[in-house]
């Protein structure tokens, strides 16, 4: 269950709390001053088995002399009482509690836990909580918490899993007059956990931001799934505790090492389209600004100052913080000049000195707010003797009305006491005002990350090549783990690299020196010789590698003091013989390395990174959820430092970006397909123009019967593509890709307008790029879609099926295109939906149709559709269908429907 029930949190008819009390200073206490004090309009009912009355209201000994049934429950009692009063709640008809107390933590109160559920579930019983600090819904009058204050109401909801913080946070927000939708702490989140509640919010129309407080996720597809709505529909900021990378253990390989939680949860936060901050203070900066509406297309800043000191703040800001000046083009110097005093700046910063007049910050700002090579406008004021700096705020807020619907206008107005009217009147405006000029930097740098999290959203990436031999390397990993190895050992490791298409140094096995010498003469010379051992990870810890040998005669004696070295170093190792290779001279490579790892939350995540010797010391890296494609690997890349070398300078060349990036796909692919894997670096991987080289590699395998995190994005599920039977012949069918959103532009493009009318409603006429986006962009859990497509790849007909976050019902929808329908094609593609619905383990599958559209209410029928009204609607009717679950078709954890 995730929203189900929870509307009894935030409107709930009646309250009932267990545990009230008249005891100055206890938690009962607190509560019911809380509850009955707060506006709740409807009864709140005080369990007291000792008091007559709590606070003037009559109390009731037990749940069972309640006057009424309790829409929620209010639980401060000791935690031992807690599963038989939700057992007596449930039998109520209460639909949802909130647990207050504590003493429900440790291994060994699990059996108390699992109590708990298990009186809740036979009467669909939501829990929030234990633990917790409580839940407040200011709107609707419920302060079922022991907050110490009842904040006003307003656009933005708080989910946070400490209690702690959110008391922090409500008393931050309320001094500065912030007002709250909703507000819930999770606690111990033994039922609701902030995925639930992100799904429930993502609908809530008076929640117009979300924030949450995050230290760790237990259902991150879930939390993935209901993140990536919510963070489409409105503006989501996170900030996590834990960032510190000193908890991180050393591992098998580089990127086991580099790849610490935290790097995870950032690449997670980003995949959903959420905005990461790092301090409380930001996040309601970023609440405000973002829930304001304001938007940028770019990184690029013009500065608009009387000061130029503090222009030069803000450029520094700026730079610190990735963001771009941006570059003013002739045409907006020559407007500028036109209206600048003699010495002004000529540049952005646009300097108006310190004597400009306040009407000359309105007319600046018409400027830089027209400039194309402009995505905001940072105005800034430092107080002068010689104007004033509420007449020029007066001026900026004069015109930004009809700028800032061209991008933002922000400002930042410097000082104390001889700015403070002026900061009031811009954020009375509407314009977010700023005290300092790195505040100001970063509240722009929030519109620039949350617009890229945004953007990559709704990217369509390129199709993706086959792998090779992925049999190959799977068979290969389960030798080596039938005889228990935990690595493959050199030469393996680049037998699953090349299977996978990954480009790797060609080398020969050689069981001793004379070999290792014959192996030179017939590799060419100069080579590289290498230890070849299954026990040995780290090679030239231990001396085990020698670059640069020119003969054989060389090649010979360096093999045999290696093999010496080694047994000294790692007598223990049992050592299978050497690796020969040839010295690769690419004078223009670049030495990157690439990863990959199973995280125990998140399951397998992609490294890219600086590679070499140091990398660990340098630390330049990224991280990226599996599975990738062409976009995400190259928004993966240009979030590190060693993106600008893979740019052309001096005499270098660019390198083959699209080449890194296909190695970044292999990788994920790899990651998904044989999760046995654990740990994967390949170091260096070596990139220039020509394309890219494995030069190393290292694989370890995961420890046997070790627990393995599900994928917290679902791979393309390749089992599903079928064919359908239609009149005159077959066409094949499978899941839709991000990668046909063009041929669904050109599914529209090719009906009727009538057709697509009683598809989109309104009037659509085409369908807008960012909406093929979203439809071609799925998640494969919740939502499905399948497409029919002919030889020349164009799509003639979509089912699509979307399950509610409960996972019981789910909502179809269907469209052929209108020179391929009357050929069975509709009900086909309407089998295969329904098919996958009942393989899903759905009850029922309902869809509005149009009461005008008779084709689709026809075939509903002849399916055994039922009709229902359709809620709020008289021109739709509601079309349902029960579905049985497919014998042998129940979700399991080794389908992408799990």
């Amino acid at each position: 269950m995730t929203i189900r029930n929870l509307d009894a949190l935030f409107r709930p008819r009646s309250i009932a709390l267990i545990g009230a009390s008249n005891r100055a200073g206890s938690v009962g206490q607190v509560l019911a001053r809380n509850l009955l004090e707060s506006g709740f309009a409807g009864p709140v009912m005080p369990v007291n088995p000792h008091d007559g009355a709590v606070r003037s209201a009559l109390a009731y000994p037990d749940i069972f002399h309640l006057p009424q049934d309790p829409d929620l429950a209010v639980i401060a009692t000791p935690a031992d009482t807690v599963p038989g009063l939700v057992a007596q709640l449930g039998a109520r008809g209460c639909r949802a509690a909130i647990v207050i107390s504590a003493g429900f933590e440790g291994r060994e109160q699990a059996g108390l836990r699992q109590a708990a559920l298990d009186a809740a579930r036979p009467h669909l019983l939501r829990i929030v909580g234990p633990n917790c600090l409580g839940v407040l819904s200011p709107a609707t009058g419920v302060n079922a918490s022991f907050a110490h204050l009842t904040p006003r109401a307003g656009g933005l909801a708080l989910v946070s899993q400490s209690g702690a913080i959110a008391a922090a946070a409500l008393d931050w927000a309320h001094g500065r007059g912030l007002g709250f939708s909703r507000i819930v702490t999770v606690g111990d989140a033994l039922d609701v956990d902030v995925g639930d509640l992100l799904d429930y919010l993502a609908r809530d129309p008076e929640t117009r931001a979300i924030l949450l407080y995050v230290e760790s996720v237990t259902d991150a597809r879930k939390f993935l799934s209901a993140g990536r709505a919510a963070a489409r529909a409105k503006p989501v900021i996170v900030i996590k505790a834990g960032r510190s990378s000193a908890g991180a253990k050393a591992a098998f390989s580089h990127t086991g090492a580099l790849a610490g939680a935290d790097a995870v949860y950032d690449a997670a936060f980003r995949r959903a389209g959420m905005l990461r901050v790092f301090e409380l203070r930001e996040v309601f900066e970023a609440a405000e600004t973002l829930g304001a509406g304001l938007q940028v297309s770019g990184d690029r800043l013009a500065i608009l100052t009387n000061g130029g000191g503090a222009g030069v703040l803000a450029v520094d800001a700026l730079d610190a913080r990735g963001g771009r000046l941006a570059e003013l083009s002739p045409d907006t110097l020559a407007a500028l000049e036109a209206i600048a005093p003699p010495n002004w700046s000529r540049r952005n910063p646009v300097d108006i000195l310190g004597d400009a007049p306040a009407d000359l910050y309105g007319k600046a700002l018409s400027v830089l707010a027209r400039a194309t090579e402009v995505d905001a406008v940072l105005v800034m004021n430092c107080p002068v003797a010689v104007t004033d700096s509420t007449d020029a705020a007066r001026a900026v807020v004069g015109a930004a009305p009809r700028e800032v619907r061209r991008k933002p206008v922000l400002t930042c107005w410097l000082g104390d006491t001889a700015v403070a009217q002026g900061r009031r009147l811009l954020a009375n405006a509407g314009l977010p005002s700023a005290e300092a000029p790195d505040e100001a930097v970063r509240t722009f740098i929030h519109l620039v990350d949350h617009h890229r999290n945004q953007t990559m959203l709704l990217q369509t990436p390129a199709a993706q090549a086959d792998i090779p031999d992925a049999g190959g390397a799977r068979r290969i990993v389960e030798q080596a783990l039938s005889e228990h190895r935990a690595a493959l050992t050199d030469p393996e490791a680049r037998a699953v690299l090349t299977a996978y298409g990954v480009p790797v140094v060609q080398s020969q096995a050689a069981a001793d020196p004379d070999s290792a010498a014959a192996a030179a003469e017939a590799l060419g010379r100069p080579v590289a010789l290498k230890i070849l051992s299954r026990d040995i990870s780290h090679k030239s810890d231990v001396g085990g590698v020698a670059l640069g040998l020119s003969d054989s005669q060389s090649v010979r004696a360096e093999a045999e003091a290696m093999l010496a070295r080694v047994r000294v170093a790692r007598p223990e190792a049992q050592i299978q013989g050497l690796v020969v290779e040839p010295m690769v001279v690419r004078p223009h490579g670049r030495e990157l390395l690439v990863g990959i790892a199973q995280d125990p939350t998140f399951g397998p995540v992609v490294l890219f990174g600086q590679g070499g010797t140091a990398a660990e010391v340098v630390a330049d890296r990224v991280l990226g959820l599996a599975p990738l494609d062409d976009v995400l690997a190259r928004e993966m890349i240009g979030r590190t430092r060693v993106a600008k070398l893979l740019e052309a300078y001096r005499d270098r060349p660019a390198v083959d970006l699209q080449a890194i990036c296909d190695v970044l796909i292999a990788l994920s692919r790899l990651a998904t397909d044989l999760p046995e894997i654990a740990e994967l670096d390949i170091n260096p991987l070596l990139a220039d123009e020509a394309g890219v080289l494995a030069l190393d590699a290292r694989i370890g395998l995961a420890a046997p019967g070790a627990v393995r995190a599900r994928p917290a994005i679902l791979p393309y599920p390749d089992h599903l593509a079928s064919s359908v039977v239609i009149d005159g012949g077959s066409l094949p069918v499978r899941p839709v890709r991000p990668q046909d959103a063009p041929r669904l532009v050109d599914l529209i493009e090719k009906s009727s307008a009538e057709d697509v009318h009683l598809r989109f409603g309104g009037g659509l006429l085409h369908l807008p790029p960012i909406l093929a986006a979203r439809l071609s962009q799925i998640d494969y859990d919740r939502q499905m879609a399948f497409v029919a497509v002919e030889p020349d790849g164009a799509i003639v007909g979509v089912a699509r099926l979307d399950s509610d976050p409960e996972g019981e019902t789910a909502e179809f929808a269907l469209m052929v295109r209108s020179d391929r329908q009357r050929q069975g094609l509709g009900r086909a593609l309407m089998g295969v939906l329904l098919g996958y619905a009942a393989s899903r383990g759905l009850h029922e599958v309902w869809g509005d149709v149009a009461r005008d559209n008779s084709r689709m209410l026809d075939l509903c029928a002849r399916m055994g559709f039922r009709r229902a009204a359709a809620a709020g609607d008289p021109a739709r009717v509601k079309m349902v269908i029960s579905v049985k679950v497919a014998p042998g078709h129940a979700p399991s954890e080794s389908s992408p429907t799990a």
